[in-house]
């Protein structure tokens, strides 16, 4: 190497160990640590609602209880306005408290006193609920709401309305809920035979169904807590396709008739008790084409 070449890094070596040493001075005699990213700060917990979810799989047509539903939490930022909440209002990241109080608002019509999850005791599952899904007024009918009937029929069976009053209804003491017998009365003319005389006209009650469950009393679907009594324009009955005609050809015989039945006959047979007919007393003989009434006594 020429000492000229010698003599420019000799000088570099110099230069390089006196701006070292400046520096170190100008920082306190400290050593320069190396630059290192700080560790981004750890992101706040995520606001939680407590929402009221199926605690089992729900087929169609179950009437809810309390243990059928639970609570569980759910990001407040996806909350839909018709889950229901627990009712505390979630707070926001972004601090909108006023958002967070209308969104809740949107729920509280669907709460009952102080547990909301009361509010769906006793209601009827319209469209199938799985397991961990939020409840909704969708998939749940209340009594008393539209829909309710079609989902408390017992598959196969009709909902079919009679009139009634407080004398044909056990003095208003029937209630949603309960077991009748349904009476029929009508008049019936007695014949007295070819050339006999007449017997006049006699009136005729017999029972066409028998163990039918009441299934609303007007618009009633259920009684009014504490309620004893419900005098009601029609009693709305539940039947089956066969029954439904017995009824309708009572119903246009005469008046119908309700009578009550004991709580522990909830198992008994039910249905039609024989076919009604249009006039039990009296029997025709068709003889060489000339029809003939004669009317059995006993």
């Amino acid at each position: 190497m020429s000492p000229v070449r010698l003599l420019i890094v000799l000088v570099a070596a110099i230069s390089a160990i006196g701006l070292a040493v400046v520096l170190q001075r100008v920082l306190g005699g400290k050593p320069v640590a190396p630059m290192v990213r700080a560790a981004p700060a750890a992101a706040p917990g995520k606001p939680m609602t407590q929402v009221l979810v199926a605690k089992r799989d729900l087929p169609v047509g179950t009437r809810l209880v309390a243990s059928d539903v639970t609570w569980q939490a759910w990001p407040s930022d996806a909350i839909n306005g018709a889950f229901i909440t627990n009712g505390a209002a979630p707070p926001k990241p972004d601090g909108k408290v006023a958002e967070a109080k209308a969104t809740l608002a949107a729920t509280a019509d669907q709460m009952i006193g102080a547990d909301p999850s009361k509010a769906v005791e006793g209601a009827i599952v319209r469209d199938a609920i799985l397991t961990g899904e939020p409840i909704t007024p969708r998939k749940i009918v209340r009594g008393g709401e539209g829909g309710y009937l079609s989902v408390v029929l017992t598959p196969g069976k009709r909902a079919m309305s009679v009139p009634v009053s407080s004398d044909t209804a056990v003095g208003g003491f029937i209630l949603p809920g309960d077991r009748v017998d349904v009476l029929s009365t009508r008049e019936v003319s007695g014949g007295g035979g070819e050339g006999g005389p007449s017997l006049g006209k006699a009136t005729v009650a017999e029972t066409v169904l028998q163990n039918i469950r009441v299934l609303a009393l007007d618009q009633n679907t259920a009684a009014d807590k504490d309620a004893k009594s419900i005098v009601a324009a029609t009693a709305t009955l539940e039947v089956g396709p066969a029954e439904a005609e017995a009824l309708a050809k009572a119903k246009a015989s005469g008046p119908i008739t309700l009578a009550l039945r004991a709580y522990t006959d909830l198992g008994g047979p039910s249905g039609m008790t024989r076919p009604v007919t249009v006039d039990d007393s009296t029997v025709r003989i068709n003889r060489g084409g000339a029809t003939t009434s004669v009317a059995v006594r006993p």
